[in-house]
Order: structure tokens, then sequence, then C-alpha cells
């Protein structure tokens, strides 16, 4: 029997996710995220077993930060049979990443501030009988 080590998530990387999700930020995607950019690179069965995700959230979670170009994914050959594995890291900083969703937030914060003024510009034209 193999044995290997895997980093894992520790309380101040917890209260990173926690961060990110009260931005909105999905679980699966904080917990990615935050796993990412504590390690140089992983396999996707370290990821899930170092920040407690199952293998279907770790996919969908690597959707997401493909889509957005914040991760690179290379294959390895096993030894003997079977696919290659895949491993992957992130390609932007943290910083980075924390900086795209502070231009996200600050774009829904104008949007309904604009909506506010909009909707205080129409009650004005409103007639209300009190």
């Amino acid at each position: 029997m193999r044995q290997f080590s895997v980093k894992v998530l520790d309380d101040a990387d917890r209260e990173f996710v926690e961060v990110l999700r009260e931005l909105g930020i999905p679980r699966n995607v904080a917990s990615m995220i935050t796993y990412l950019a504590n390690v140089e690179e992983a396999t996707s069965r370290e990821i899930e077993i170092g920040s407690n995700l199952r293998q279907p959230e770790v996919s969908i979670a690597m959707r997401t930060l493909r889509n957005n170009n914040w991760v690179e994914e290379r294959e390895i050959k096993k030894d003997g049979k079977g696919r290659p594995m895949k491993v992957y890291r992130l390609t932007i900083s943290l910083g980075d990443i924390i900086k795209h969703f502070e231009d996200e937030k600050r774009k829904e914060s104008a949007k309904t501030l604009e909506s506010i003024e909009k909707l205080k510009e129409l009650s004005r034209s409103l007639s209300v009988t009190t």
C-alpha cells in the first residue's frame, strides 16, 4: 500500500473560504481557490481530500476557474496502465482574483445605486394618495 501526504485547509483557510462565500462565491469555487493558492500544484484527488470537496464539486469549480483563465492543467503519465493524471495550478495571483471580485462587486453596487436613483426619479411622477 502506498502512502502520500496532502495539505489540508486549516482554520485560517476556512475563514478565507467563508469571506469569499459572503461575497456570493459558491463554496466549491471558494474552497478550490483557497486550496490552489496554498499549493504549487495539485491533482484532482489531492484537491478533493485537501479541500473536503467531492469529485463532482471539484469538476464544477474547475470549470469556473477555467472559464476565468485562472487555472492551468497538465497531464502526467501514471506508472503502468490507465489514464494520465491531471495536475492543476493557479495561473494568476490571489491578489488578482480578489481584484476581480472587487471589480465585480463595484459594478453590481453601481448598478444597484443606479436603479435606486431611477426609482426615486420615477416615484416623483407617480401620484400617490394618502
